[in-house]
């Protein structure tokens, strides 16, 4: 309840933000399509952001059936348990509708203690996860200073955890097991220039579906050095709670992001 709570409190900053909000494009999650929109053509323009997210991962994994263990792979043991991680973000937009895209993988291993120590002391736990976010956005509010937007869209997750067992009565026992649901999400999405150079930008979407939970927030400061190109640096959590036919699937991965935008 904590990350729910968290998430919209993400949600009333971006609304309390909305009278300095300005009429810049700005694709998801951080991506910001670029100044001078207003004196473009009515057409589509598209913007492309690669990001990397050093994103830890906590919370509890289990499957076919069996209890629930604890994972805890933190940001100062990213670099040694991250294995890959791939995120991308598009939009393209007119005027004030636009269409959204985000995609994000990640491989991490991980380590934690087993409730039931006489079955085993400690897992080893592989977690492979992607997320693809498609959706649509609509211009709530916008002046020569920033926007507010209100996105909505589905999210398909396709996970996959593998339990090594180590101690107790399944030393040396492993399983695998996997999952795929789709969940529906909205929120709101903004941007606020501080100068011509420096910006804010952020989102929230919480929402659910097979999944019980689903959420995201980034918050990010932004460099804009051209027209076409910029840079961002801040901070990306997503949570998902899912829990169905013996798949257990109730993770948080959150860390720091860094990105690039180019507009074409």
């Amino acid at each position: 309840m904590r990350s729910f709570a968290n998430t919209l409190t993400l949600l009333a900053l971006l609304a309390g933000a909305s009278n300095a909000a300005f009429a810049q494009d700005n694709p998801l999650p951080i991506s910001p399509l670029l100044k001078n929109n207003a004196a473009e053509p009515d057409t589509w323009k598209v913007s492309a952001s690669p990001y990397l997210w050093m994103a830890g991962i906590s919370g509890k994994v289990g499957q076919f059936g069996q209890p629930a263990s604890k994972i805890n792979s933190s940001f100062d043991k990213i670099f040694s348990e991250l294995d890959l991680a791939f995120m991308a973000a598009v939009e393209a937009r007119r005027n004030r509708f636009s269409l959204l895209g985000d995609v994000m993988y990640s491989r991490l291993s991980g380590s934690g203690k087993n409730h039931f120590g006489v079955l085993s002391k400690e897992v080893d736990i592989t977690s492979k996860s992607f997320s693809g976010f498609l959706g649509a956005g609509y211009t709530l509010l916008e002046s020569d200073r920033g926007h507010l937007d209100v996105i909505g869209g589905g999210r398909l997750w396709y996970a996959s955890t593998k339990i090594d067992l180590k101690g107790g009565l399944l030393d040396g026992k492993g399983q695998r097991d996997s999952a795929t649901w789709v969940d529906a999400v909205a929120g709101l999405r903004g941007r606020y220039m501080f100068d011509d150079s420096w910006f804010f930008t952020g989102w929230g979407v919480v929402g659910a579906g097979q999944a019980r939970l689903d959420w995201d927030a980034t918050a990010a400061i932004g460099y804009q050095f051209k027209n076409d190109f910029s840079a961002v640096l801040g901070y990306r959590a997503v949570g998902v709670n899912y829990n169905r036919n013996g798949f257990v699937y109730n993770v948080i991965q959150q860390g720091p992001i860094m990105g690039l935008a180019y507009r074409f």
